[in-house]
Parts: structure tokens; C-alpha cells; sequence
């Protein structure tokens, strides 16, 4: 069954009209993910974003040895963006990218279970819990990311905690790596080069560009060589190498390194709540159902 709530999200996620959204849906039998692909080869929507909305709240932040040769970045989440900006929490979150950066923790559950550094005598879950009951909220450690580099690890904090970025250099500047964030951060790569994108992703894109390419009355020998050009611009959007530079948009980044002589490894980007759904409250409705 086809509700309005998930037109509503599909509508959300693509930007594609409301009557579009219904007719895929139906067509899929309520599969998203099949509804985002037939739209895209529609033409109606330009991108399959699967993070759907922003809505959690919290900080994201990051932390870097003194040597810059390891860093840290983490995501603890709170209920309001009231507590987020509450110093007590700000300073927990810190702290917390302090810890993985000195403890090297392998998931979340282990970085809980572990002694806290910056609270002797409790492990990191048990001050987390009186963090909850002196804050007066529901909070979680959500994510972490660590590196360690024969060059240099930096850091880029964004949006006052909304945006976090991590960039491990095997070679460079720290003022090239600070553009490299940066980019990093506005641009919202997932992969560093062609090479580190799963060919199934590359063949699912191919896939859709060529039902796309043929919906629009090419032949489907025509059809093949137009997609061979237009997965370029893929890469274009999700490695980070291949995209414009936002300082420079005639530069690539590739050509940035080079000239500058450095090289990138791996990145991170964690962005506040990123693909968390919030619920939305509607206190009139709360009212009238507590009435009946």
C-alpha cells in the first residue's frame, strides 16, 4: 500500500512532483529504493540521496596529535540543539575524540566499555550516563573515525560542530590539507578516485544513465557510447580528486595535488545527524488523540 507519508519521503529525497512520486511508488509496490532508481531514469530526479534528511541533533567535532600525525573525529548525538550548545556537552564530545584518538578503540561499544582518560575510576558509558542525568537529555556516541599518517593528519570543523571533516596526507602541506578539507566539506565526496568506487556502484549508475539515455529516443548502441561519456560526470560528484576545486573552479583537485605535491589517502565527513529521521511532533494532534 502507497501511504502519503511515503510519497511524502520520496518527494523529500528526489524533489520530483507529487503525481511522480504516487506513480513510482505504485509501480514498485512501496519500494523506495526501486521508485528513487525509476525516477532517475525518468529524468525526474537528479540524484538518489539514500541519507534522506539531516535531523538529529548534537555535535560532530575532531581532534589532532600534537604531532599532526594521527586524528580523530566523532558524531555524539543530543535531542535538542539546546544541549548542543551546552559547554558541559561540548567539552564530553572532546573529550570523546580524545579518547579514540589515544585509544584506538575498534567500534563504539568498545570505546564505552573502555576506562575514561579524562574521568578516572569509570568507564566511558557510565559518564556518559551521568551526562545524561545531569544534561537532562538522551545522548548517544554514534560514530568515530581515527587515522594515523606517515604524513599528516588535519582537521576542518564546520558550522559551529555541524560539519566535521578528517583528511589523512601522505604528503603535503597542512595549508594544502586545510583546502583539502574544505573541499571536502562543501563538495561531500564519498570516495578519493575512481579505483576506491565498488564496481557495482559503477555498473548500477551505467544502468540507470542508459534506461535515461534511452528514454530520451536514442538507440540503444547510441545510447551505450552517450553513458561511456556521462559516467564521468559521476565521478566528477563523488570522488574527490575528479570534482572542481571550490577555490578555483577551473582547477581540478587532482591538479591542485600535483602542483602542490601532495597526496590524499583517505577522508572522513561526518555531518550532524546525517541520516537519522527526527521525529516530528505534532502537539495539537497529541492533544486530540490523549481527548479521545
Amino acid at each position: 500500500m502507497v501511504t502519503a507519508s511515503l510519497v511524502k519521503e520520496l518527494r523529500e529525497k528526489t524533489g520530483a512532483g507529487m503525481m511522480d512520486c504516487k506513480k513510482v511508488l505504485t509501480e514498485t509496490d512501496g519500494d523506495m529504493e526501486k521508485a528513487i532508481e525509476l525516477l532517475r531514469e525518468r529524468g525526474i530526479a537528479k540524484a538518489a540521496k539514500k541519507s534522506g534528511r539531516v535531523a538529529a541533533e548534537g555535535l560532530v567535532e575532531a581532534y589532532i596529535a600534537e604531532d599532526g600525525k594521527s586524528g580523530a573525529v566523532v558524531e555524539v548525538n543530543s535531542e535538542t540543539d539546546f544541549v548542543a550548545k551546552n559547554a558541559e556537552f561540548k567539552e564530553f564530545v572532546t573529550n570523546i575524540a580524545k579518547q579514540v584518538l589515544d585509544t584506538n578503540p575498534k567500534d563504539v561499544d568498545e570505546l564505552l566499555a573502555q576506562q575514561a582518560n579524562f574521568e578516572p575510576g569509570k568507564t566511558v558509558q557510565e559518564v556518559l550516563v551521568e551526562k545524561i542525568a545531569t544534561i537532562g537529555e538522551n545522548m548517544n556516541i554514534r560514530r568515530f573515525a581515527r587515522f594515523e599518517s606517515d604524513g599528516l593528519v588535519e582537521k576542518y570543523i564546520h558550522g559551529d560542530g555541524k560539519i566535521a571533516v578528517l583528511v589523512n596526507m601522505k604528503k603535503g602541506t597542512p595549508e594544502t590539507a586545510k583546502d583539502i578539507c574544505m573541499q571536502i566539506a562543501a563538495a561531500r565526496p564519498e570516495y578519493v578516485k575512481k579505483d576506491d568506487v565498488p564496481q557495482e556502484r559503477v555498473d548500477k549508475e551505467m544502468e540507470i544513465l542508459k534506461v535515461q539515455t534511452m528514454n530520451e529516443g536514442k538507440p540503444e548502441a547510441i545510447a551505450e557510447k552517450i553513458v561511456l561519456g556521462r559516467i564521468g560526470k559521476f565521478y566528477e560528484e563523488i570522488c574527490l580528486v575528479d570534482q572542481a576545486f571550490v577555490k578555483d573552479p577551473n582547477m581540478k583537485v587532482s591538479e591542485l595535488l600535483k602542483e602542490k605535491d601532495s597526496e590524499v589517502t583517505a577522508f572522513e565527513r561526518f555531518e550532524k545527524g546525517e541520516g537519522i529521521e527526527k521525529k516530528e511532533e505534532n502537539f495539537a494532534e497529541e492533544v486530540m488523540n490523549q481527548l479521545k
